[in-house]
């Protein structure tokens, strides 16, 4: 992998590390271990109270109401992420630090741009579902690389804590599979 796509890829999931385009500025310097894992757990909880309204953008667009009711419950599910979250910073003695909101923004705007091009009703569900599972797999990175920084720097209790995030992830972006399934396997049996 290219030194430019290592750079957008790190950047992707922690806008604060690097700067690829003019104006855009780190929030904080980081020198230690210490202040990695800050910047990378106030980028998740940041990511988790932003998902809460970009779920809930995807479960008004998907204009299915079996969609819109696992958005709703993943919309709740991120918000008892966002308390295991604060208790992490609480574990580390620290606070959030200030993030970069570009990421999400982009992100929406993205999704809306495309989803007015989209005119089909079932090619409008799958793409919303693509988006939540698009958005689960980047979140489900950020945790992997965090738990593995909190157990070397010594922090269990962080660590157990972001696995359990980790795995309300990993059991949504399971159950958003099974929505695609779902939603392709009837748009084949109306058409048998």
């Amino acid at each position: 992998m290219s030194v430019i796509k290592r750079r957008h890829a790190v950047h992707c999931v922690y806008p604060n590390s690097i700067h690829l385009s003019k104006g855009f500025k780190n929030t904080m310097p980081i020198t230690s271990p210490k202040e990695l894992a800050l910047s990378m757990l106030s980028e998740l909880r940041h990511g988790a109270e932003r998902s809460q309204k970009i779920y809930q953008e995807l479960g008004e667009a998907a204009q299915s109401p079996e969609i819109k009711e696992a958005l709703d419950a993943r919309e709740l599910v991120s918000s008892q992420i966002i308390a295991r979250l604060d208790e992490c910073f609480r574990l580390i003695g620290e606070k959030p630090s200030k993030v970069n909101e570009r990421l999400h923004e982009v992100f929406i705007e993205s999704f809306r741009r495309e989803l007015n091009e989209i005119q089909g009703p079932v090619a409008r569900k799958l793409f919303v579902l693509a988006k939540a599972s698009h958005l689960g797999h980047l979140q489900a990175a950020g945790y992997h690389a965090l738990i593995a920084v909190a157990d070397t720097l010594g922090h269990p209790g962080v660590a157990v804590l972001l696995e359990t995030c980790l795995a309300d992830k990993l059991a949504f972006m399971e159950r958003t599979k099974h929505l695609i399934r779902t939603q392709i396997g009837e748009k084949v049996l109306k058409a048998a």
